[in-house]
């Protein structure tokens, strides 16, 4: 088993929390970003930096996670890729995608998404809080 993260967009306090499970199970934890980041040094923790682009980074993710592995992301789309491979995909806020879920969030991700290309207000998502951190912790253990 391997966790991956989709590194560009996942919270500080994630990533921390992510540091802390590689080494205490010394499961392998992969970032991939379009971006440099500095990470701890650590056997358990590496990096994959990818060229700029569009769907770069979850292309890259999508293409080398295994059925076992798990994968950081808030990204609906890269996560069903990821579920459809036969892997997990776990929401920095603590919401875990699996075939049971993954149909219905991506067809409201894409509701949602047809709505605000009409011009319809939806609002973004609320500030990345102390429940939403402790609901990735939770789900991750």
């Amino acid at each position: 088993m391997k966790i991956w993260v989709d590194a560009d967009a996942t919270p500080k306090v994630i990533k921390e929390i992510l540091y802390r499970v590689a080494e205490r199970t010394q499961i392998p934890l992969i970032f991939v970003a379009n971006q440099w980041l500095q990470l701890p040094r650590s056997p358990h923790i590496t990096f994959i930096q990818v060229e700029q682009g569009p769907d770069v980074a979850d292309d890259k993710i999508a293409e080398d996670c295994g059925e076992e592995d798990l994968v950081i992301t808030a990204d609906i789309p890269l996560a069903a890729r990821i579920v459809e491979n036969g892997a997990l995909a776990l929401d920095p806020r603590g919401t875990l995608y699996d075939k049971n879920n993954i149909g219905q969030k991506l067809s409201m991700r894409d509701f949602m998404d047809t709505l605000r290309g009409s011009g319809v207000e939806t609002g973004g998502p609320n500030s990345f809080n102390q429940k939403d951190r402790l609901n990735f912790s939770n789900e991750l253990d």
